[in-house]
């Protein structure tokens, strides 16, 4: 994930003073009260949010007269955009009527860890331990369902993806080329849909890149990224991957939220600081399919976040997967970045025969998960099953 990517939020404007709901200009405005990070700040970037039926196509036009600058506009999952401000005149859209709530922007990073030596997919087609050394899969695991990888980028030539992977978009240099130039996303793109560690081996793979190159970006770009999953995957049979997260934050779950009314199932990582996962932003989304990392002696992993909002296990400890030097490269990482990924492949291949709601998805994938083999869980026990 890039350079703390800054991303600038200010009100949307509406467009002509003559609009019942006009936005007050900055000299009548009053100040209002923003919502302050419940992690690390991004200095001087702010999302801000109108209210539902709010027109924001005069966005920037209304920034400018703030002194701000629009980074990204959001129409999809939130009504909105991130811009770079002053924190005054962050307060004073903030008290702007036909603005729901101004946010400082913050950090948000990959959940992994680097770790050797490898363990494979062994364990979600099988219901008991020891492992068969065997991976059991349809031919056809995948196929029609797109699955977007929303993290650092993918390396999209690697011979894992045999041409099924492609660019969506970049939030962190605001362009269609997400490459990867850290490696996570494309170790979680190899785990959800690669030939050799790939859970959907025929799945459609899209990169988008909302993190940079040192594994961190800002929950600005991740809202980003997410408003263009939901434009992207209309009409589609479509996943989510988000193996990144944060301290709590409202406008990443609300977008996150709206993004799973949409139509798209959303898999997002428990967390790795052996805490409650509704300490965390987008883990404790309800609506969400919330992952928590398993060893392969079936133990929750030393790292992972538990809690009653988490609704199923991955393996996350030891797991190979493709990397971003070259194409043939390969790398082990441990968190629940990797196990968040399984559970995602395990969802495509479940919408691989079949037309379902995101809840549909959820609720079939912890009905058929393997019952009361993960010791000291915290959690629901459910370890995430693939097998017939």
């Amino acid at each position: 994930m890039s350079a703390h990517f800054r991303v600038k939020l200010a009100i949307a404007a509406v467009a002509a003073a003559a609009t019942a709901g006009a936005l007050a200009s900055p000299a009548a405005a009053a100040e209002g009260q923003v919502r302050a990070a419940s992690g690390t700040a991004v200095s001087g970037s702010y999302v801000v949010v109108f209210k539902d039926g709010t027109v924001h196509a005069a966005a920037a036009e209304h920034a400018k007269r703030y002194g701000g600058t629009v980074s990204h506009t959001y129409s999809t999952v939130l009504s909105g955009y991130s811009a770079t401000l002053s924190e005054r005149a962050a307060r004073r859209i903030a008290a702007d009527p036909a603005v729901a709530y101004v946010a400082q922007d913050e950090v948000v990073s990959i959940q992994g860890t680097q770790s050797n030596p490898p363990w494979g997919l062994d364990r979600v087609d099988q219901r008991n331990l020891p492992l068969s050394k065997s991976y059991t899969y349809p031919d056809n695991g995948g196929s029609g369902v797109t699955a977007y990888v929303v993290d650092t980028g993918v390396r999209i030539s690697h011979s894992e993806f045999g041409g099924r992977a492609r660019n969506g978009f970049d939030a962190v240099d605001n362009d269609t080329v997400a490459q990867d130039g850290h490696g996570h996303g494309t170790h979680v793109a190899g785990i959800v849909g690669g030939r050799t560690y790939g859970v959907a081996k025929q799945v459609s793979i899209v990169a988008v890149r909302v993190l940079g190159n040192n594994g961190s970006g800002s929950i600005a770009g991740v809202v980003a990224g997410i408003d263009w999953v939901a434009k992207d995957a209309a009409g589609k049979k479509a996943v989510a991957n988000l193996s990144l997260g944060g301290g709590t934050n409202t406008t990443v779950d609300t977008a996150v939220q709206k993004a799973i009314r949409a139509g798209v199932t959303f898999v997002v990582a428990a967390g790795n600081s052996n805490a409650d996962a509704s300490t965390a932003s987008p883990a404790r989304v309800p609506e969400a399919i919330t992952v928590a990392a398993s060893d392969n002696t079936d133990r929750r992993a030393s790292f992972s976040n538990y809690g009653n909002g988490v609704d199923i296990f991955g393996p996350g400890v030891d797991i190979p997967s493709a990397w971003r030097t070259s194409d043939s490269a390969t790398n082990t990482v441990s968190g629940t970045s990797q196990a968040t990924p399984h559970v995602a492949g395990a969802a495509a291949l479940y919408l691989t025969t079949r037309t379902a709601t995101p809840a549909q998805v959820r609720d079939a994938l912890v009905a058929a998960a393997t019952k009361n083999k993960i010791t000291d869980p915290k959690s629901p026990n459910n370890l995430v099953y693939t097998g017939a």
